[in-house]
């Protein structure tokens, strides 16, 4: 009895460990959770190219995987770079031609040399100015733009802070994913052979990941290019200036769900309507919300439904909760939950079901 009790007591204080021991490895762990996820999807769908080039390079994983992911540095971050010089560029050029002809011309000046519509927004603008006795367009001016110095050099801060949390975050992600390419086939196998579940059942559920994880980012990429040249047709025809920078610009804008694809085109006709051009801002508007936006919407579930074992419907009800749920990342993690959920469904059916059945 002494030694039962015992029993328990050790069983009981290891659980309680073991939950404490959990607790604090999910603390270590949230702030890192979204890089570590993605780097374990792309691992996942990069693994078949990694085994390839690590054959070819004699067996050597870690050379191997050191190659995939500067593959992927230059994929990803090879184009923002280009298109962040081309976007600094432009602002700066920008920022010089408002400069110089307002220290020549004055705001007035510079008003004046607005397009039309630019032209009496500025002016409705800037006769709602609060103005002092004695005080000109360009005093007026000059005290507005000095006294909102405070908010915009916190603006500038949290856009830094943003900035600096997006590079961690991909730096972790990066060194994740070598790591995860070296040592993936030892950590599939340890798990497999831990998990309360039978032997081989675990890595089916991470075939599946695998599996879904392919099928949503083959599908977003192509998605997104799709859009890309729906919009460089609208950007062409509507004569937006630079169209191969905002097909460009579409095509990155479409991995945002909170933007779109549909957001970049009204953004150029935005452009295209101050700058006079109502006419071919309205096409561009109704092209951007009538084709470019709906595009994700129909070749999306259709390309992911291709790559899974799901109808339409659940494949496009996946998509739109896991955003709701999740945000961004829901687009893969709700399909996963979903894919998930009917691997331990078939896992039942075939493993358990029957053989509970058989010994009843």
């Amino acid at each position: 009895m002494v030694a039962m009790a015992d029993g328990r007591t050790a069983r009981r204080f290891f659980f309680i460990l073991f939950f404490i021991a959990t607790a604090l490895l999910a603390l270590v762990i949230y702030p890192l959770a979204s890089a570590l996820f993605m780097a374990a999807v792309l691992a996942g769908v990069l693994w078949p190219l990694h085994q390839r080039i690590a054959a070819s390079f004699g067996g050597r994983r870690g050379l191997a995987a050191g190659f995939v992911v500067l593959a992927v540095v230059i994929v990803i971050v090879g184009p923002l770079v280009a298109l962040s010089t081309v976007a600094v560029k432009q602002a700066c050029d920008g920022v010089k031609y408002v400069s110089e002809t307002v220290r020549s011309e004055g705001v007035t000046g510079l008003i004046g040399r607005l397009p039309p519509p630019m032209r009496k927004m500025a002016t409705a603008a800037l006769d709602r100015l609060p103005k002092e006795a004695g005080d000109d367009i360009d005093s007026t001016v000059e005290k507005q733009v000095s006294g909102q110095g405070g908010r915009a050099a916190a603006a500038v801060g949290t856009l830094v802070a943003a900035t600096g949390s997006l590079v961690f975050q991909t730096t972790m992600m990066l060194i994740a994913l070598y790591f995860l390419l070296v040592e993936g086939g030892d950590l599939v196998e340890w798990l497999d052979s831990i998990s309360p579940l039978r032997r081989g059942q675990s890595r089916e559920l991470l075939t599946e990941f695998k599996k879904v994880s392919y099928a949503v980012m083959v599908s977003t990429i192509i998605t997104s290019a799709v859009q890309a040249v729906a919009a460089l047709l609208g950007y062409v025809v509507a004569g937006v200036p630079n169209p191969i920078f905002f097909a460009g610009l579409t095509f990155f804008v479409a991995f945002i769900p909170a933007v779109g694809a549909g957001g970049a085109c009204l953004v150029a006709a935005a452009l295209l309507f101050v700058s006079g051009h109502s006419s071919m801002a309205l096409f561009l508007a109704i092209w951007g919300a009538a084709v470019v936006g709906l595009v994700d919407n129909i070749v999306k579930p259709m390309l992911v439904k291709a790559g899974m074992e799901m109808r339409g419907a659940v494949v496009f009800f996946s998509l739109i909760g896991g955003l709701a749920a999740f945000g961004t990342v829901g687009l893969l993690l709700g399909p996963l939950v979903v894919a998930l959920f009917l691997a331990l469904l078939r896992i039942y059916e075939r493993d358990f079901r029957h053989s509970s059945g058989h010994a009843g």
